[in-house]
């Protein structure tokens, strides 16, 4: 696993991790974190067949911003071929993922291993 360096965000990390971008959210995804995170999250899902994985275990808070960040990337990432897993261990926000349906078309693991063991995590439909 090689560590790149992180962009000048408090609330997003990203690394490599087995030929995949890893986007580790941090703390609460509201709306002010989403606009720190669109530029970075647009430029890494912006390439031919990105592989990325949202790591959502470190968030303390997630509202709508957050669904609309992971809905932009799902579509920038299968438009461009990819594939975008989602790994998620938080009760509340697996709430809001189900509730909305989100968890259908991006089925949460609970490890980065577990996420990366699902080669179609991207394939539910509403």
């Amino acid at each position: 696993m090689t560590h790149d360096p992180a962009p000048p965000t408090r609330h997003l990390r990203v690394r490599r991790d087995r030929g995949h971008t890893v986007l580790e959210f941090h703390g609460e995804i509201d709306i002010l974190a989403a606009l720190e995170i669109t530029p970075y999250l647009d430029a890494l899902t912006g390439h031919p067949e990105p592989q990325i994985v949202i790591d959502l275990r470190p968030v303390d808070f997630f509202d709508c911003s957050g669904l609309r960040l992971l809905y932009r990337a799902r579509s920038r990432v299968l438009d461009r071929g990819g594939r975008l897993h989602l790994v998620c261990t938080r009760p509340l926000t697996l709430r809001v993922l189900t509730v909305t349906g989100l968890a259908q078309l991006l089925p949460p693991s609970a490890s980065l291993d577990a996420a990366l063991g699902q080669p179609e995590a991207t394939s539910g439909t509403l």
